[in-house]
């Protein structure tokens, strides 16, 4: 519970960006290829995941979930503050390296507490990443409406509590000793060429669907004010897909113990695509509980896929786990740029109706899926 509540605020920050981009569009003059590359740099810091996962394999992985927090907290705020788009791009970094610093550990650390039901530990943890992304852009948005884009530096103060609380919590937590003792018995190029087929057979589950969750997740609000919809309809819109997704992570995740990763993810990657369709078919609120729907089904892979891996990451647990991440965010930040680029080409709308065709890749990827 304590590591679920630490996502929520950390991821809470995250957030803050799809909310924002409308304004950001208008202030700045971007074009949709720009506004992803904002989304880009806050990803890109994931591409070093391994080298973060080889330190937290080596040491205590609390101090890394601590500092985390405040970082983000810190950095995003201060994006209504920034005077020109480089500054937001360095905000935006320096939020993807304290992503990155978070969530390689934070996983490691509940498939630790889980025993065996990995699956429903990583619900618990997705729980607390769903619900924080249901929170952000109302938090921000909010703050906005009281204090103006410039205002949301005073923000800042809830994510330095935070940090405060989990490091009185967790500063003599030793969690992570046995997976140092680990670390050295087997070879990093052993390990690495023993477990190739496995990672691109991540590569092809997460890439396929990702410009279908990049569309949506980035550029929902944006969508919505193109429909004619307010800027608080585009944030209540994320708000309920995200919290749709936050009930999806619950269920999957506690599901796949069940039933089995394959059969779940398999449920997930023939239902997403039809229901994305149909919700960029419908108009006005009338869409709300397709989109709804839409969440619980498209965010409830994260918890599958990180149960998958450390079924299969037994021996360097953190490592494995930051392959995850950087196949995961690598895949999504390559996707939100093809989404960008396919929005100046085609318009967002069309690029929301592709995006649902581009997942259908998704499914050989699935039967690919081989008991650990």
């Amino acid at each position: 519970m304590l590591i679920s509540f630490s996502h929520l605020i950390h991821d809470t920050y995250s957030s803050f960006l799809a909310p924002l981009l409308p304004l950001l569009i208008d202030k700045f003059s971007l074009s949709y290829s720009m506004a992803s590359l904002l989304g880009l740099l806050q990803r890109l810091p994931n591409l070093v995941s391994p080298f973060l996962g080889l330190l937290a394999d080596r040491m205590g992985m609390r101090w890394l979930v601590i500092i985390s927090p405040a970082l983000t907290a810190i950095a995003m705020s201060l994006i209504g503050l920034a005077p020109t788009f480089t500054v937001i791009a360095i905000l935006l970094l320096v939020t993807g390296i304290s992503s990155a610093l978070f969530h390689v550990p934070t996983p490691v650390m509940v498939s630790k507490v889980s025993g065996e039901e990995i699956g429903r530990g990583m619900s618990w943890y997705m729980f607390g990443g769903e619900i924080a992304r249901t929170i952000g852009p109302l938090m921000v948005l909010g703050a906005i409406s009281l204090w103006g884009l410039e205002g949301t530096w005073k923000l800042i103060p809830l994510g330095l509590a935070a940090s405060g609380l989990l490091y009185y919590k967790l500063r003599k937590i030793t969690i992570s000793d046995e997976f140092r003792n680990k670390s050295d018995i087997m070879g990093l190029r052993k390990t690495f060429r023993q477990s190739m087929p496995f990672f691109i057979l991540l590569v092809g589950l997460t890439f396929f669907r990702s410009i279908m969750r990049a569309a949506l997740t980035t550029f929902l609000p944006t969508y919505m004010t193109l429909k004619g919809e307010s800027l608080w309809t585009g944030g209540v819109f994320l708000s309920v897909l995200e919290l749709s997704g936050a009930a999806g992570t619950l269920f999957w995740g506690y599901y796949s113990d069940r039933i089995g990763r394959r059969k779940a993810l398999s449920i997930i990657v023939y239902t997403a695509p039809v229901l994305m369709f149909l919700f960029s078919v419908i108009d006005g609120w009338a869409a709300l509980p397709v989109l709804a729907i839409l969440g619980f089904f498209l965010l409830g892979t994260t918890p599958i896929l990180l149960a998958l891996t450390q079924d299969r990451g037994t021996e360097r647990p953190a490592f494995f786990n930051s392959m995850f991440l950087t196949v995961s965010f690598g895949s999504e930040a390559a996707a939100l740029m093809i989404a960008g680029i396919m929005a100046d080409w085609v318009g967002l709308e069309t690029t929301f109706n592709l995006s649902a065709v581009i997942a259908l890749g998704a499914i050989p990827f699935v039967f690919m899926i081989k008991r650990p």
